[in-house]
């Protein structure tokens, strides 16, 4: 009954789940870049603010065709044929890109504004396959650090869990360095497109966009891990022979990676979004107040935003974590219970009572959510309403400068948790797949049930806390910009 629910919370999570976080971003993304495009009518009119919309759907149909070109032959590797679409996809996207821009950015007032914004969205598209090229390194078993967990695993469970937690840390310095690049590149870009910090904010929006452009082949990519999963328990549980399971294994393997990569590709882009919220959110307070306010973190309100902002993300995972454990703990009770009271479930005379499993893990997981989520939410606003009660007439925008450094740590506390758990249950998954596939003793070995031991930690890692960390750095920037007000 166990491996049921575990079917099922595969098709939850990896589908549903990173299909709600994309179609967020992609939303949030959009109506941003149209309320920017608003502001940029005098140079472009109305057509500034269609943009967002044609060059959203030209990246979905560049996805479609790249989906068309996934081929691949019996033994070759799966994951070249879905790179070569992905390749494909974002060239179709690039150039979908150039043509929505000529035709909807150009005016007479700026002549090479549609060449500037053109070449932002080619650096988010270069961004999005740069987190597939990092997250393919560091949680394929072909490259180094994957290896040097299998490796680690020969010594037990305890090294094959630091050599993990290595990789994690390890890993998270790639994206941040390309994340830096291209909110940079893209900001200098739309300055030299149009005057002002509006052009430049606009860059950083079509940027955004050039990464989410291919979101459509990034989520089929992630679709494809729990279709092979549960192919792969479909043939175990028929007891089909080695051969098929060995095929579906290294599915699965690739699977694995594919959900990695759309999880680094998903916080990338909520980066990205989070930069132009945040600016966005100063925007506001600047037209409730008529004042250009700063970060100054040197101010202890400020400071202590700050240290809140980064205390959030600590928090937030520690409770999706537990409540990971608290879901365990309750099937693992319920299976028992049933072999005990079935004991012809073993035997096949007695049927398990599925649903049963299913029911206690989603309730549970319902109930826990409940308080991370209000944390979510009120967290700046009690930070912003507090420091209500330090302003003073020489500073009158603290309590917003507080928010804002709470927005600004939590968001990059955010890109770096997330990054560090996604990565290293990633890693840990596919470390065991290698030793799978007959390495250091191949299946039941001593560093195969060390590997075991990894995976089964690096799971709540990879598709709890990791994951709703993109939630939570989304939903501070969300809520900080709709309140801007109440804390002024």
């Amino acid at each position: 009954p166990a491996v049921i629910a575990d079917l099922v919370g595969d098709n939850v999570g990896d589908c549903a789940g990173r299909g709600a976080d994309l179609f967020e971003s992609t939303a949030a993304e959009n109506i941003g870049a149209m309320i920017l495009g608003v502001a940029l009518i005098p140079y472009f009119g109305w057509k500034a603010i269609l943009f967002p919309l044609v060059a959203r759907a030209l990246g979905i149909l560049a996805s479609i065709v790249g989906i068309i070109y996934v081929r691949t032959e019996e033994d070759k590797d799966p994951m070249r044929a879905l790179d070569i679409g992905y390749y494909i996809a974002s060239a179709l996207a690039a150039l979908g890109f150039a043509l929505a821009a000529r035709w909807l950015l150009y005016t007479e007032m700026a002549p090479n504004a549609w060449l500037y914004y053109t070449c932002c969205g080619v650096i988010g598209i270069l961004t999005s396959q740069a987190f597939v090229y990092i997250t393919q390194y560091y949680t394929e078993y072909k490259y180094r650090p994957v290896l040097s967990i299998a490796e680690a695993s020969q010594t037990g469970p305890a090294t094959n869990i630091i050599a993990g937690i290595s990789v994690g840390f390890e890993c998270t310095a790639a994206p941040v360095i390309v994340i830096s690049i291209a909110i940079l590149a893209s900001y200098k870009l739309g300055c030299a497109a149009l005057p002002g910090g509006l052009g430049g904010l606009f860059g950083t929006a079509v940027a955004t966009m050039g990464m989410l452009g291919t979101a459509a082949y990034i989520l089929a990519m992630d679709t494809f891990g729990p279709i092979t999963d549960n192919a792969g328990g479909i043939v175990e549980m028929s007891r089909q022979p080695e051969e098929i399971r060995r095929k579906t294994d290294r599915l699965d393997a690739v699977g694995n990676t594919t959900k990695a990569l759309t999880k680094g590709y998903a916080i990338g882009s909520a980066a990205l979004a989070a930069f132009l919220l945040f600016s966005a959110y100063l925007d506001e307070i600047f037209n409730y107040t008529t004042r250009r306010i700063g970060v100054d973190i040197a101010k202890p309100e400020v400071f202590i935003g700050a240290m809140l902002g980064a205390m959030l993300v600590f928090l937030f995972s520690g409770l999706t974590i537990r409540a990971v454990g608290r879901a365990a703990f309750s099937v693992i009770n319920e299976v028992r219970r049933q072999f005990r009271e079935k004991p012809g479930i073993m035997k096949g005379t007695e049927q398990p009572d599925y649903g049963q499993c299913v029911d206690i893990v989603t309730v549970g997981a319902l109930k826990a959510m409940v308080l991370p989520g209000l944390i979510a939410v009120c967290g700046p606003i009690m930070v912003g309403v507090i420091f209500r009660a330090f302003i003073t007439p020489a500073d009158p925008t603290i309590a917003a400068e507080a928010v804002a450094a709470l927005l600004m740590i939590g968001t990059v506390g955010g890109i770096l948790t997330a990054t560090f758990l996604n990565n290293s249950g990633g890693a840990w998954d596919n470390a065991k797949k290698y030793i799978e596939t007959g390495a250091y003793g191949g299946k039941r070995s001593e560093p195969h049930k060390a590997a075991v031991v990894g995976d089964t930690v690096g799971d709540p890692f990879k598709d709890t806390a990791g994951p709703s960390l993109h939630v939570l750095i989304k939903l501070l920037a969300t809520i900080t910009l709709v309140l801007a007000p109440l804390f002024l």
